[in-house]
């Protein structure tokens, strides 16, 4: 259910006033933070999720790896993270208190305007992140077996 504090069009000038830039390596600490906290909220069942190997992952390998960009909001700062490996989405992280507010929508039409087709893996339990995808489209084409942690997870493609 939309609430005022929950529906985009409440809040106009944080859906308008979205940039979306390259990550820059100063932007560590929050982009860390964030992920820590959404990866808690969205992945409850996957245990130490958002701290100890997976935070060291996160440093030192897809912070450095991937094709970063953060959403920077002028009253907020970053409050997303979308890491791009190729055309796969490998991560789309929003700030717990900015959720809600088209923020996550705008990291993915930035990556399809770069890509044309993306896709993605969402754990089947995020059922959250699932719905949002649904709502923009995405479109199942597999299931497998995540590597690291066994759980299932859900293949998604979106076309622009």
């Amino acid at each position: 259910m939309t609430t005022p504090e929950t529906d985009p069009a409440a809040h106009p000038s944080v859906a308008t006033s979205v940039t979306i830039r390259p990550y820059r390596p100063e932007d560590e600490a929050t982009v860390v933070s964030l992920w820590s906290r959404a990866s808690r909220i969205a992945h409850p069942f996957i245990e130490g999720e958002g701290t100890g190997e997976r935070e060291r992952k996160l440093r030192e390998i897809y912070l450095v790896q991937a094709d970063n960009w953060v959403a920077e909001v002028p009253s907020r700062g970053v409050v997303g993270l979308l890491g791009m490996l190729g055309s796969e989405i490998g991560g789309l992280f929003v700030d717990p208190d900015a959720q809600k507010l088209g923020i996550g929508r705008r990291l993915v039409e930035h990556a399809l305007r770069r890509h044309g087709t993306v896709t993605l893996d969402v754990f089947e339990q995020n059922s959250s992140a699932r719905a949002f995808y649904a709502r923009l489209g995405f479109r199942e084409i597999g299931r497998h077996p995540e590597e690291d942690t066994g759980f299932t997870a859900i293949t998604l493609e979106l076309s622009a």
